[in-house]
């Protein structure tokens, strides 16, 4: 007999939402991650802000956590704009058949902490903290893992939920199509003296690219992706010597700026698996597709497959069959690569071409965005996927 039913390597916040989304279920779920109970618990802020859409927040409601966010935590995303280089023109996206936000943005250690106080509660949840896994034997009957310095666990099915760079990934043969954009992104909050009106701005410009993301109490967060040998003379100024580099590269509007978090880096690099599962075995999260974070959809489309393989996984038990038989994992990974390929690989060429600095590629993006504004079809596409409609 199996120790448990599951267990999800990984708890991030791809992981702790299955876990979460399986609370009260009659199953044995093991969750294991090689950070402590402390550092899970209350993590770090680490520079991230998740742009949630609203489909996010109501599947984040359903598991218990958008409840335990704080009222400072979550800042409402009423509209985005898309600017292109010097020129005056701007592309909006609103929601407009509702009028509602767009979404919200929250901490990525707020979203984390949240989830974890779910999981932390549940009866049919097990968490093996501070220990990292290694897959043992998959057979017709089960799948094991090896903790490090500790017992093996065995259950019916094993979901990987460990990064982008995913180790257990590689372990099954399982390869990814890696995007290195040869970019660095720096992320921190600052404080500004002009209002954003809880907008989110996105702005290409020569050589750079700017993001301004709205907060509460006057705040935003800061995102400078540049050149990754361009990026090392940043990380060398002071932080007020920063602040004035912020005001100068975003021509100061947003006013006299103040830094109010450490600087974060993060290399940009775009994964999508070849595949999503194999015997026993299943991708989640990033591990499965990690997003570069121009759309702003990483989390989104992790939850979405916590939700896509949660609702396998229930499926299969209510009827009492094995669930870690490919038939409900062929069901999820059918799903979940129909939903997020077309935008992956969308990105990436977004990405791609707003990196180019070539004349012909820089006509080509201030075309393409006043196509888009006269195209209303593409328009509601593309709000549609922002607030999540068709999530």
């Amino acid at each position: 007999m199996s120790d448990y039913d599951l267990i999800i390597v990984g708890a991030g916040p791809a992981g702790l939402s299955l876990a979460a989304r399986l609370a009260g279920a009659p199953l044995r779920i093991a969750l294991i991650d090689k950070s402590s109970e402390a550092a899970l618990s209350e993590p770090a802020y680490d520079g991230r802000e998740i742009a949630l859409t609203r489909t996010s927040i109501e599947r984040l409601r359903t598991l218990g956590a958008w409840q335990r966010l704080r009222a400072e935590e979550a800042a409402p995303l009423v509209r985005a704009e898309v600017l292109d280089g010097a020129s005056s023109y701007v592309l909006p996206f609103t929601d407009r058949r509702s009028r509602e936000p767009l979404g919200a943005l929250v901490s990525n250690a707020a979203l984390r902490r949240a989830l974890f106080e779910c999981v932390q509660v549940q009866s049919n949840c097990d968490l093996f903290t501070g220990r990292t896994a290694h897959i043992g034997d998959i057979d017709d009957k089960g799948a094991s893992v090896q903790l490090q310095n500790d017992r093996a666990l065995a259950a019916k099915l094993i979901v990987a939920a460990d990064t982008r760079f995913s180790a257990l990934r590689q372990s099954q043969g399982i390869g990814a199509r890696m995007v290195d954009f040869g970019r660095t992104m720096l992320v921190c909050r600052a404080r500004h003296t002009r209002a954003h009106n809880n907008i989110a701005t996105e702005w290409f410009d020569r050589g750079q690219t700017i993001a301004m993301l709205p907060l509460l109490e006057g705040q935003s967060s800061f995102v400078l992706t540049l050149d990754a040998l361009d990026m090392a003379g940043i990380k060398a100024l002071s932080m007020e010597a920063f602040a004035r580099e912020v005001e100068r590269r975003t021509q100061r509007r947003w006013g006299s700026i103040t830094l109010t978090s450490e600087r974060f880096y993060y290399p940009l690099v775009a994964v999508y698996a070849d595949r999503f599962v194999a015997p026993r075995f299943a991708l989640l999260g990033d591990a499965a597709v990690g997003m570069h974070p121009v759309t702003a959809h990483g989390f989104n489309f992790g939850l979405r497959g916590a939700f896509a393989l949660g609702r396998e996984i229930l499926a299969a038990q209510r009827e009492g069959r094995d669930i870690g038989a490919s038939r409900g994992l062929s069901h999820y990974e059918r799903d979940h690569r129909r939903a997020t390929l077309p935008l992956f690989a969308a990105t990436n060429a977004i990405a791609k071409l707003y990196a180019d600095e070539r004349i012909i590629a820089r006509w080509a993006r201030g075309a393409g965005l006043r196509l888009m504004d006269a195209t209303p079809g593409a328009r509601r596409i593309v709000e549609a996927s922002l607030s999540g409609a068709h999530a």
